[in-house]
């Protein structure tokens, strides 16, 4: 039986688990740093909550935080994650690997006018805001028509998320950083009627496991 083109697509937007080195606060970006032990944790409770969830795709930037919280996941389902690099998180050039007082350090001015600035700032030798939302939302669009009427899980990037979730829902650039996205967030969209909806925002599972 074909779905009903109307039916509604609900689209389960997963930021991955913390990181090895996370308490450093140093920028990431493209670097390529795994999954730390509490970031397995995290992802396997998101992982559990949507056990249940008929899931028929899961997708994920190509980079190894994102690709492993994706297996998590997918894993209940059976499912083999997709990989699309357009879902990386923002490339912050020479930032990246750096904490907030080293960039300081090195460049204030530059650290100033990335503060007052954040939704135009071109990080040097690396993105701004324009470019990571015009390779990562054909992506997420493409995504979507493609599982139309059904529900999937998408493993993306604290930037990234926030980028999608901006766009889906009409909200500023300017107002990014308002929509939190916290390591292993759930943040659901729905598509319906010609428009996204809002259905959470930035959902910690609860670890039943508090161990470090």
């Amino acid at each position: 039986m074909r779905r009903h083109e109307r039916s509604p697509t609900t689209v389960y937007l997963v930021r991955h688990g913390s990181v090895v080195g996370a308490e450093t606060r140093r920028f990431i970006g493209h670097l390529d740093g795994p999954l730390s032990p509490l970031g397995e944790r995290q992802i396997a409770a998101v992982a559990e909550h949507l056990s249940e969830t008929a899931l028929e795709a899961v997708y994920s930037s190509d980079l190894v935080r994102t690709r492993r919280s994706a297996d998590i996941i997918a894993g209940p389902h059976g499912l083999v994650p997709i990989e699309r690099p357009a879902l990386r998180e923002f490339a912050m050039g020479r930032w990246e690997g750096l904490t907030g007082e080293e960039i300081r350090a090195l460049d204030a001015d530059a650290h100033a006018t990335w503060m007052t600035d954040v939704a135009g700032y071109q990080f040097p030798d690396g993105e701004n805001l324009a470019q990571l939302s015009a390779r990562a939302w054909p992506a997420f669009e493409e995504i979507v028509r493609a599982h139309a009427g059904g529900a999937l899980a998408i493993v993306a990037h604290g930037g990234t998320n926030r980028v999608l979730l901006c766009r889906a829902l009409g909200v500023a650039p300017e107002r990014i950083l308002a929509l939190g996205q916290d390591y292993a967030a759930l943040s659901v969209l729905v598509w319906s009627r010609g428009r996204f909806t809002l259905a959470r925002l930035n959902h910690q599972v609860v670890l039943t496991d508090s161990s470090d």
